[in-house]
């Protein structure tokens, strides 16, 4: 189990991110390509909208995840750079463009995630299920190999099983849904979400698919305990996760949360370490 020290945390936030979270920022080739394409796709990424700050280097490898169903999130989490407010109608030909572009740019491995659509009836899963048909159909044709891997990174339906099912049905490569957070910080960081809830979707969907890839994602330095942390990846092992991603919280402006932690990276170790002595089959 790791210790923390609250002093040096708060120190080391003080004085601004710490070494190891700061990296040149390649603005090379790859990345005007890749963000030209998008806009001429008229299609957004999550790393746009959120304001990753990852974007510039996967921008340069390639990489990219599509956000679909509009820009605007039914939702307030506190954490989140997207725009919460009404959203826009879906768009039907929304499927086929993100099919095309990841054609384009020659993407083998292709993820799609969306802003939380609680105004729509199925929260969004059939439109899901569309963009993971159009990007597999258009992608085997003569001379393709194997159509592209398709991850998809879906809300949490507000709990509702048969939207959940037509994604599943879909047969996407991986589904992904991240449970943000320990659940003791739920009302502050993700008010209107619920943990068992995002928990049992993981089940759920093992249970709709058993061999279906589950991933989940927790972010760190929130104000989280380790002992929280190792509930919560005990928590997902539980539910039918095999795959697990744990980052460093950055605060997208001054309006949301605070950063109350820097972790170094030997502590991330220290978590992965754990989540793979527990069952985790990927931990990055």
């Amino acid at each position: 189990m790791c210790n923390t020290d609250e002093s040096t945390s708060q120190s080391t936030i003080k004085k601004g991110k710490p070494a190891w979270l700061k990296k040149r920022l390649p603005l090379g080739g790859d990345y005007q390509r890749v963000t030209r394409l998008l806009s001429e796709a008229n299609l957004k990424t999550v790393c746009q909208e959120a304001n990753c700050p990852n974007m510039f280097e996967c921008f340069s490898k390639n990489t990219s995840t599509f956000m679909i169903l509009g820009s605007e999130c039914t939702r307030h989490c506190q954490f989140c750079n997207v725009t919460s407010k009404s959203p826009l109608p879906v768009d039907s030909e929304e499927p086929m463009r993100v099919a095309k572009a990841t054609k384009k740019l020659g993407l083998r491995y292709v993820v799609v995630t969306s802003v939380t659509r609680d105004d729509l009836p199925d929260g969004g899963a059939a439109h899901f299920s569309a963009v993971i048909k159009a990007v597999k159909d258009v992608l085997t044709s003569p001379g393709e190999i194997q159509p592209p891997r398709v991850e998809v990174l879906i809300p949490d339906f507000q709990g509702d099983i048969n939207a959940l099912e037509i994604v599943v049905h879909a047969k996407p490569d991986v589904i992904n849904h991240n449970i943000e957070t320990v659940a003791s910080l739920y009302g502050k960081a993700r008010p209107e979400a619920e943990y068992q809830r995002s928990l049992d979707l993981l089940k759920n969907t093992k249970i709709l698919d058993p061999s279906m890839p589950v991933k989940s994602g927790i972010m760190v330095g929130l104000g989280e305990t380790m002992v929280q942390l190792e509930q919560t990846m005990q928590d997902l092992f539980d539910h039918g996760c095999e795959i697990l991603t744990i980052g460093q919280y950055l605060q997208p402006s001054r309006q949301h949360l605070k950063v109350k932690k820097y972790y170094p990276p030997e502590e991330f170790k220290e978590m992965e370490i754990f989540a793979r002595q527990i069952g985790f089959k990927r931990v990055a």
